[in-house]
């Protein structure tokens, strides 16, 4: 069953198995600004989402990421669909993301509505393409 909560500081041992991009104080500000949630099966935590504000303004979400068990099955599809809700609720009116042209999760994104909207090139990445969603 689909649960998901905002990070605490108790999730921390379980959100650094599947996302060690970030520093102690990003995760702190994770917690503190409720930018950041932990995605359960019941009660077993199996995926992470969080995001910042791009300009201070947009809601960019810069990672979701589902333990591999448990992808495909709609876990992460209701993750995003709670979170573009909260959104909402919170009086944006659209949302953004970001992938590598070499990853899946541009055809995911796509399923959700999101669309196309530009990319950044760098010398020795592969292409980051944006993408934007209006709720």
């Amino acid at each position: 069953m689909f649960n998901i909560k905002y990070v605490s500081e108790k999730d921390k041992p379980f959100w650094l198995i599947l996302d060690r991009h970030f520093s102690d104080k990003e995760f702190e500000l994770k917690i503190r600004d409720k930018r950041g949630y932990v995605i359960s099966d019941g009660d077993k935590p199996i995926g992470v989402m969080r995001y910042n504000l791009m300009w201070d303004y947009i809601p960019f979400l810069t990672l979701i990421h589902l333990d591999e068990a448990y992808q495909r099955k709609g876990f992460g599809r209701q993750a995003m669909l709670y979170w573009e809700n909260e959104m909402r609720e919170l009086g944006h009116d659209m949302v953004m993301t970001s992938t590598q042209v070499d990853e899946q999760g541009q055809f995911f994104y796509r399923k959700l509505g999101y669309v196309d909207k530009g990319a950044l090139f760098f010398d020795d990445q592969p292409q980051e393409m944006f993408m934007l969603k209006v709720l």
